[in-house]
């Protein structure tokens, strides 16, 4: 192990080393840091590149990544997944990343990411599940931060890609990293992002352990449900309703006391977003399209 790599290398949640693993890496800096970092800590790793084609050269820059792959002694494998400019961007570009990477990809989030997440989860008017912000399966790097992996590519002379999406503020992202997170810095005159990454890893803590307590209840009991304390009853509901309709996501905060309206039958039914509708029929709770 360098010296570059080996006081990150002790922050990382690597698996054993001889451990198989992937890598998505686009060629930023963060992900490059990931590929050095996995291949130092002894895991056999193929690096994964995914093309969208949204800006010129970008196929180019699958060279850059196979021959910083070469360097680290790991494979690599490239991808295209076009997306066309439009709403929603990057949402769609994301799913069609993990269309074409394979299932259990390592990613090279940090605790950066961490923090814009859980705000962006915030006024998006998210619920534990968003506030617990990123889940660390899958992404060894969350507890180093972003000017670390940038600092590593330097050190050891690998030229990251400087994606200018990253840039511009139509993404709300963007808006988060650049504008409010410093502004949030400004007024509480200290570095804020460790205390929100810190603040949702004891979120998720609490999590799940409501998790492990409504694991027995039934959810489509609404006699049951409205008896039950509220935070356990909206935690049974969003697990429910997330693994029946196969969102990516959890139900929003809104969504769920919108239901939990229905569980007091104070409504016979509420729509749920993505064309579902929850209603209450013989004191029992349904799902339909």
């Amino acid at each position: 192990m360098s010296t570059e790599t080996s006081d990150l290398q002790s922050r990382c949640t690597f698996p054993p080393a001889g451990t198989t693993v992937d890598c998505a890496v686009s060629g930023g800096p963060d992900s490059l840091a990931l590929l050095v970092l996995a291949s130092e800590s002894g895991c056999r790793v193929t690096a994964w590149h995914v093309d969208h084609g949204l800006r010129p050269g970008s196929a180019a820059e699958a060279d850059d990544v196979a021959q910083a792959a070469a360097r680290w002694g790991a494979a690599f494998e490239a991808r295209t997944a076009h997306c066309e400019p439009g709403p929603n961007l990057e949402a769609r570009a994301r799913t069609a990343r993990y269309e074409v990477l394979p299932h259990g990809v390592l990613t090279g989030h940090t605790a950066d990411d961490q923090a814009e997440t859980v705000l962006l989860n915030l006024i998006r008017g998210a619920g534990l599940d968003g506030l617990a912000g990123i889940g660390p399966a899958r992404r060894p790097l969350l507890a180093l931060r972003r000017y670390e992996t940038q600092a590593l590519c330097n050190a050891v002379g690998l030229k990251p890609v400087q994606d200018p999406s990253n840039l511009d503020p139509a993404h709300r992202r963007n808006r988060m990293r650049h504008e409010l997170l410093p502004l949030l810095c400004d007024i509480a005159e200290r570095d804020v992002v460790p205390i929100i990454a810190r603040s949702a890893g004891l979120i998720a803590g609490i999590r799940d352990l409501l998790d492990e307590l409504a694991a027995g209840i039934d959810p489509t009991d609404a006699k049951a449900v409205a008896k039950i304390p509220e935070p356990m009853a909206q935690l049974a509901l969003r697990r429910w309703i997330q693994h029946e309709t196969g969102a990516e996501h959890p139900p929003e905060a809104a969504t769920i006391e919108r239901v939990m309206a229905v569980v007091r039958n104070e409504a016979r039914s509420t729509e749920i977003g993505g064309g579902w509708r929850v209603a209450r029929s013989s004191q029992r709770l349904g799902l339909s399209k």
